[in-house]
């Protein structure tokens, strides 16, 4: 076995967080008495992308955040003076720790790592209520090691504590041995390269990459992911080694 430990990240790797995010934002409205219009939507996943970018980099904390999307919201649109922008948040936070939904193909890739003896963990900048109800309703509930969720670590993606804090509760192993998977360039990929360990971008879109981040491995489906952690990278035609 070429890894001995996957660290895969959640939201739009194994977890389909689109599809959550859909339900949570339905349902929150609905408790607040608006109308969920596709212009609504837009506007909350813009601001929503924008805020996360900045928790990302530091710029705020995950508390700020998850009130602060539901305030820019309601300013924007000028919303009722009524709604409460902490009511939407803690509405919409429940909800969204119900979405257990898979993307394709996850269900199957970690049942067949699981029974080859696969260590396999979560690293996730998510909120930790939210990610631990996901992931504990869902099909993935006993399939890892450990789930290392940044409120935990005191850090985020793509900073180095949280990877210490991974290491740490994983005992330490050899980062040659290491294998980080995720759907972000800018958190999972360079993250995992300045810590030293391989990285596998999932890229189901095919997007460009027009950074300077460049990942060991790319591929577009998790079926892909089998061969490279066997160490044979070269047997599926739609893995992409990104180096030697």
């Amino acid at each position: 076995m070429r890894y001995n430990v996957v660290l895969f990240d959640a939201d739009e790797t194994l977890f389909d967080y689109t599809k959550a995010e859909a339900h949570a934002l339905t349902s929150a409205f609905q408790e607040m008495k608006l109308e969920c219009t596709p212009l609504l939507v837009d506007s909350y996943r813009r601001i929503n992308q924008e805020l996360w970018k900045a928790f990302e980099q530091g710029s705020i904390t995950q508390q700020q955040l998850r009130t602060a999307r539901f305030e820019r919201l309601v300013a924007e649109h000028r919303l009722s003076e009524a709604i409460d922008a902490e009511a939407f948040s803690q509405a919409y936070i429940k909800y969204l720790g119900e979405g257990a939904f898979l993307i394709d193909g996850a269900a199957e890739l970690c049942s067949q790592l699981q029974a080859g003896g696969q260590r396999m963990a979560i690293i996730t900048n998510g909120i930790k209520e939210v990610q631990l109800s996901r992931i504990g309703r869902s099909e993935l509930c006993d399939a890892f090691e450990c789930i290392v969720v940044s409120e935990d670590a005191g850090s985020q993606k793509p900073h180095p504590a949280i990877f210490d804090f991974a290491f740490d509760k994983l005992g330490f192993p050899d980062r040659q041995e290491v294998l980080i998977v995720g759907d972000s360039l800018t958190s999972d990929i360079a993250g995992g390269s300045r810590y030293g360990i391989d990285t596998c971008w999932y890229n189901p879109g095919r997007k460009p990459n027009h950074s300077d981040v460049q990942p060991t491995y790319e591929i577009q489906r998790l079926e892909e992911l089998v061969p490279i952690l066997a160490g044979a990278t070269h047997s599926q035609g739609n893995t992409s080694p990104s180096r030697a």
